[in-house]
């Protein structure tokens, strides 16, 4: 497929790189300067994937292994990111489960058939990736062929509390009346749904890794609402079947979740092997409480993306000052807003590549 833009190369290039600097950072290896991807790094800010959007809808481009494959290297043609992520969406997996599931231009996902009892959990159905996802595989085995073997390419899935959210309230969890009255008041059906989204996660990324992934990570965008006590029971179980299981693929396991400050102990007995943090955690107080075996992704706040030169070049020396010890890889702290300027990134990038730790 031709790039949107002239100016940039259709093909990646290959370096003399023995292997992936995003790869031995997450590992724990101490790489300088710190690697980089961002969040949502395929998306609404690049005009090339606006030119694709304006021909094809968000569902569609998911679907379709060949717009998946170009949207996903997009950002790496122009900005040569350590890594790439998979274009998809955390919720895909939730419509061959038996999700309604759909994406409006002026609102965000909706799920017209939400679950709220346990008929409704009882009647999903079995989740089988090579079976009803085979287009993202088959994206997956055509970015891993496109991207040089020195740039990372990272699958993903939705954590199952976030996934529960949004199954359970139809769209975006807010204010979580829902999913808080089946968590109290029916904490059995909301364990058996979580066991099935921890079981679907599982064999979604088992799936990714065997088409040509390098790494995961799970999003669990709302699991900072929960208190620590909500988050052990109903949450952390979940996740640790994820990671547990996936351990033995040997590769670095991401864990995300926004204002997960006070959740960061229970985080380090998940088994992930790399935490993101959002804009609101320090790094170094992460580490107090995750440990030196546990690599850190972050943080800088994308709205300084939408600030001057200055401060964008203070606060990118600000978090690799802080994160200067071994296993750090630089990233946002949330998704790259969609208004931010594409000189923006290339400041960004311009102050990180040239640091020295």
């Amino acid at each position: 497929m031709k790039t949107a833009h002239n100016s940039l190369p259709e093909r990646i290039p290959a370096t003399t790189a023995a292997e992936s600097e995003y790869l031995r950072a997450a590992r724990g290896g101490k790489v300088s300067p710190p690697p980089v991807w961002l969040m949502r790094q395929a998306g609404r800010y690049l005009p090339e994937y606006r030119e694709i959007r304006s021909r094809h809808g968000f569902l569609e481009v998911c679907n379709t292994p060949e717009l998946a494959c170009e949207v996903t290297l997009q950002p790496i043609r122009r900005f040569r990111f350590d890594a790439a992520i998979l274009f998809s969406d955390i919720l895909l997996p939730l419509i061959p489960m038996g999700a309604d599931l759909s994406f409006g231009k002026n609102h965000g996902p909706r799920i017209s058939n939400p679950l709220r009892t346990r008929s409704d959990v009882e009647k999903l159905k079995r989740f089988e990736p090579r079976e009803s996802l085979t287009a993202v595989l088959k994206a997956i085995r055509m970015i891993r062929s496109e991207l040089p073997r020195e740039i990372a390419l990272i699958g993903f899935v939705g954590a199952p509390f976030t996934l529960a959210s949004y199954f359970i309230e139809g769209g975006k969890p807010d204010p979580f009346a829902n999913i808080k009255r089946m968590m109290y008041g029916d904490p059995k059906v909301f364990d058996l749904l979580s066991k099935r989204l921890a079981d679907m996660g599982v064999e979604y990324l088992a799936a990714m890794v065997e088409a040509g992934v390098d790494a995961v990570q799970l999003f669990d965008t709302w699991a900072g609402h929960l208190s620590e006590l909500e988050f052990r029971s109903r949450c952390l179980p979940y996740l640790k079947i994820i990671f547990e299981q996936l351990a033995p693929l040997a590769v670095p396991m991401t864990y995300f979740t926004l204002g997960g400050m006070h959740l960061l102990s229970g985080i380090r007995e998940s088994g992930s092997t790399v935490v993101g943090l959002d804009w609101r955690t320090p790094i170094a107080a992460a580490r107090n409480t995750l440990g030196s075996d546990i690599a850190i992704q972050g943080n800088l706040d994308p709205a300084i993306l939408l600030t001057d030169e200055t401060t964008i070049r203070s606060e990118v020396r600000r978090i690799v000052a802080e994160g200067k010890q071994e296993g750090h890889v630089f990233n946002l702290g949330h998704g790259i807003f969609p208004q931010t300027p594409v000189t923006s990134v290339e400041i960004m990038l311009d102050e990180l590549r040239g640091a020295k730790k």
